[in-house]
This record gives C-alpha cells, structure tokens and sequence, in this order.
C-alpha cells in the first residue's frame, strides 16, 4: 500500500482576487450586513400557537443577514482566510461607522419644522447595547464561519464543498446567534422567549444556507473558473503535484 509524504500534499488552492470578483462579492457582504442591521431594529413574531414553539420570536434582519454567511462562504473557499478576515473587518469598520453617524444624526438638534425627530430616534437611533451586541456576534461568527471553512478544506481539497458551506455556518451562525442574542436580550426578554429567540433565529439560518447551496456553488464554481489559482496554468500545476504525490 502506497503512502503519501505529507510533504508532497498538494496545498489547498485559493484565487489571488485579481479578476475583480473578489470586490463584488466584498461590496455586496457589507452592503447586506449594513441593510440587516438597519432591519433588525425591527423586532417581528410570527403566530400565536405553533405546537412546541409558540410565538416566533426574530427580528428583520432575519431576512438578508444569513446571506451574509453565505457570502462569507464563498470568500473564504475562493480567495482564503486572509482575504476574508479583510472582508469581515471591513463589514465591520462600516458597520461601526454607520451605528455612529446614526447616533450622531439622532442627538443632533432637529430643524424646528422637522416633525420626526422621535421616529428616526426609534428607528435608527440605535441603543449602544445592541450595537455592542450586533458587531461582537458578526465578528465571532464571521471569524468562526472562515477559520472552520478553510480548516476543512486543508484536509478535504476540492472534495466535500458541501461539507465545508454547512459545517462552517453551524459553528459561525452558533457563536453569532447566542452572542447577539445573549448581549442584546438578557434581561429584557424573558428565559423562555430569549431562548426562542436564539434557537428559532439558529435554525432559521442553517436552513437558510443549506436552501442557497445550489446558488452558493454556482457562484463558486463560476469565481473559481475566472481567477487566477483555479484555471489555466494554477489548475494545470495542482493536478500534476496531484499526480506526483499519489
């Protein structure tokens, strides 16, 4: 039985970013973090009497911030932890700067014919509470979601994609949820309905990447062909380091 020197092993391939794809994928994660935190000052319930469940407990931004992660996916399957750590950290510079020039606009002194200044107050005048808890679960969790995503394909290559989109968002989509959850609700909401609200809001986001993973590897499979890394002379090479240390 033949054996392969680790040595040998080819490495995991990444694109270098320099067909322009890596920005338009970095540019619409920060555009839907921004729009899934303006929407989660929204708390919405669903029903009355579900069986085992009750009142559906979750917020707007239900709505796109999962798409977050898996786009959080792709960067870190194409392009690699490092360019993805980028990607988050600059989620989270924009993020940061919106919740503050929100609360700089909220305080600022209305015109005296502006009658709305409580209602933008309500809606965008964010409470520090739940900024602190929306950056520090999107920074667990994105950081979480990239590291096991890369980790696996270390030891999985091209083989098992599917594995890697949904075992990263069941460890990064966990450490968001409790985090933002636990932070933002703990003494606010009571025991039963916080941990509706954190189990509900989970669920809700594994299933939402596992119902996107034919898009989430179209979009793959399309980046891959057109970066440098994964076409041409980068594939070419991979396959024969493939080959010499079978």
């Amino acid at each position: 039985m033949t054996t392969v020197d680790p040595s040998t092993r080819v490495p995991a391939q990444y694109a270098s970013g320099g067909r322009g794809n890596y920005d338009l994928v970095v540019a619409a994660f920060c555009g839907l973090l921004l729009i899934s935190n303006i929407g989660a000052t929204k708390a919405i319930a669903f029903g009355t009497d579900i069986p085992l469940i009750g009142t559906v407990i979750t917020d707007g931004g239900a709505f796109l911030f999962p798409l977050t992660y898996v786009l959080g996916d792709v960067l870190a399957e194409v392009f690699g932890i490092r360019r993805a750590r980028r990607a988050i950290v600059m989620g989270f510079a924009l993020a940061a700067l919106a919740a503050l020039t929100f609360l700089v606009v909220s305080i600022a002194p209305p015109a005296p014919d502006w009658p709305h200044q409580e209602a933008w107050k309500a809606v965008l005048g964010f409470v520090p509470r739940i900024v602190i808890a929306s950056l520090a679960g999107y920074l667990a969790g994105q950081f979480l979601n990239a590291y096991v995503l890369v980790k696996i394909k270390e030891r999985t290559r091209e083989r098992g994609l599917w594995a890697r989109l949904i075992g990263s968002t069941v460890v990064g989509e966990l450490a968001d949820t409790a985090l933002f959850c636990t932070i933002a609700f703990a003494g606010i909401l009571s025991l039963p309905n916080l941990l509706n609200y954190i189990v509900v809001g989970y669920v809700y986001k594994v299933l939402v990447e596992v119902v996107c993973l034919p898009v989430t590897y179209a979009v793959i499979r399309a980046i891959k062909r057109r970066e440098p890394g994964y076409g041409g002379e980068g594939q070419e090479a991979a396959r024969a380091g493939g080959r010499a240390g079978a």
